[in-house]
């Protein structure tokens, strides 16, 4: 069977990729990121949604990037940004883009994947997300997918270690629907930004989520402070 590796954080996104690669008919490596973010709780949910896909395996990376911040989800002096409308969140690059982090990201999981060679990388990015992030754009993927070809034996030998982006060009509202009928289960996933025991309702991610699923007449079904 041919092998993917995953990038799993617990959210709607990777979670929903996950099923996806999961259909694809790969067999899926999952790959977390404990880098001491604010929302950790984030990987609870990783775990759960891993079992719950039957991943042949599932490798959560330590590191810490609360060293330089930079970030509201590595630096706890900084304020999360709450209650902002999609036009406000469409502005400019918000203050929970975490420097660098998809790059980081990405570069574990192409030494995952050619360690045990496998043949892509599935990532959860999404473009039209009002969150902004440069890191989650078309020209960026193309850009690695170079590096990945350019900076491994596999792809100097013709056997390139690809990237597959299934959400990049979706609405948070398609996304719902293409993981309702992978089956994806929302109960074990978690978007949140500010990491309580229950999410906060009113940080951008969680805002979101819960405009995509009123949307569509559904009722998000992990529990909020306040929504």
């Amino acid at each position: 069977m041919v092998k993917a590796v995953i990038l799993l954080s617990g959210g709607l996104d990777s979670s929903t990729v996950l099923y996806q690669a999961k259909a694809d008919g790969y067999e899926c490596y999952a790959i977390s990121f404990d880098y001491q973010q604010r929302h950790r709780k984030e990987l609870e949910s990783a775990r759960k949604i891993a079992e719950c896909a039957g991943v042949v395996e599932h490798q959560v990376v330590n590191f810490d990037l609360t060293l330089w911040g930079g970030s509201a989800l590595t630096d706890n002096r900084l304020d999360l940004p709450q209650n902002r409308s999609p036009e406000k969140m469409a502005e400019s690059i918000p203050i929970t883009y975490v420097p660098a982090r998809n790059t980081i990201f990405l570069s574990f999981a192409l030494a995952y994947a050619e360690a045990i060679r496998a043949r892509c990388v599935y990532i959860g990015v999404n473009a039209l997300d009002y969150s902004g992030y440069p890191d989650c754009r078309p020209d960026y993927i193309q850009a690695m997918e170079k590096v990945f070809l350019l900076g491994t034996q596999q792809g100097r030998e013709g056997n390139p270690i690809t990237i597959k982006s299934p959400l990049i060009h979706l609405k948070k509202t398609e996304i719902i629907k293409l993981g309702n009928r992978l089956g994806v289960p929302w109960n074990f996933t978690w978007s949140c930004y500010a990491g309580d025991t229950k999410a906060c309702g009113v940080c951008d991610s969680c805002r979101l989520r819960l405009a995509a699923f009123a949307e569509l007449g559904l009722t998000d079904p992990i529990p909020y402070s306040h929504c």
